[in-house]
């Protein structure tokens, strides 16, 4: 079968929207296979917070880019964009359409745009920088780079000591490099679908999530991952919820507190995610109700922008 009638289907949204759930059943309707589009997924272990497919899920339908590397292991967008390449050319080689789905912009658009010119990381700099206060490095970011300071969270240590590296190694502000995409993007002609819910929806949908997520044992698993290492690994320790619960495990506050901090940070990050989509991505955007699950290639409304009409009616606050 040529391989151009298996053009790839991309989900894209923010967390908790249901794009898991749409991907598993589009899947099956077209014989697709899934490939992960989560920069945490990808770590072994990190699974009750990660939300990651279920092994009946994994049975029905072959996902890819899950389980990827070991807790002492790193991963970053140049891999993604390597492995899902190879991902792609083995599912369409058996006559199956790839369906990328996932969060995590950054790797949906180094794979579809190309990778940035940023330079390799310097182990000297890189050490300079992580012995540093948060505090002191965010301050260095404000001054040196505002638009980044603006933009990044700055709650996240290994993205702001990601930037202070690149500034200091090309002495050319981050978000000016970020800006400057390479020239190899994917030839690809596949849809780029949006997931997307009413406010209200989503944020209840996001308070069940992260509560579901410590009934099925978060906190165990968490001290699991922490004697295997879990601490080491500055890229996976910043994991949404698992964080948290480090910090909960070390006596920094209760499990009532850390469960509706979770919560908070989840809204955050996908209000984050809707804005970075919405601005950095021409992505056909459909807003979902309920537990229904809409036939995909008939019900997308997109205006000249490649944006739903109902896309400005799903802001988180």
């Amino acid at each position: 079968m040529e391989t151009t009638t298996l053009r790839p289907i991309f989900l894209a949204g923010p967390t908790a929207a249901g794009k898991s759930r749409i991907a598993l059943d589009l899947a099956l309707r077209v014989g697709g296979e899934i490939i992960s589009v989560d920069s945490m997924q990808v770590y072994r272990g990190l699974d009750i917070g990660t939300a990651k497919p279920t092994a009946e899920e994994r049975q029905r339908v072959r996902h890819h880019l899950i389980d990827v590397v070991d807790l002492d292991g790193s991963f970053d967008a140049a891999q993604f964009v390597r492995l899902a390449g190879e991902a792609v050319k083995d599912i369409q080689s058996r006559g199956r359409t790839p369906i990328f789905c996932g969060g995590t912009g950054l790797y949906f658009k180094a794979y579809l745009e190309g990778l940035g010119e940023t330079p390799a990381s310097d182990p000297k700099i890189r050490a300079q920088l992580e012995g540093a206060p948060l505090e002191e490095l965010l301050e260095e970011l404000a001054r040196r780079d505002p638009a980044t300071f603006e933009s990044i969270d700055r709650r996240n240590p290994r993205r702001v000591i990601r930037a202070l590296e690149v500034i200091r190694l090309t002495g050319r502000s981050f978000s000016e490099q970020r800006a400057r995409w390479g020239t190899a993007p994917q030839e690809t002609n596949g849809r780029l679908i949006g997931v997307a819910r009413p406010a209200g929806e989503l944020v209840e949908r996001i308070h069940r999530r992260v509560d579901e997520m410590f009934r099925r044992g978060l906190v165990a698993e968490t001290e699991s991952l922490l004697q295997r290492g879990l601490e080491r690994n500055p890229t996976a320790l910043q994991a949404l919820g698992y964080r948290q619960v480090v910090e909960h495990l070390h006596g920094e506050r209760g499990l009532a507190e850390t469960i509706e901090l979770v919560r908070i940070r989840t809204r955050q990050f996908a209000k984050r995610q809707l804005t970075w989509f919405r601005r950095q991505m021409r992505l056909e955007w459909i807003t979902l109700t309920g537990e229904t699950v809409p036939d995909w290639f008939s019900c997308s409304e997109t205006d000249t922008a490649g944006r739903s009409r109902s896309a400005d009616r799903n802001r988180i606050d």
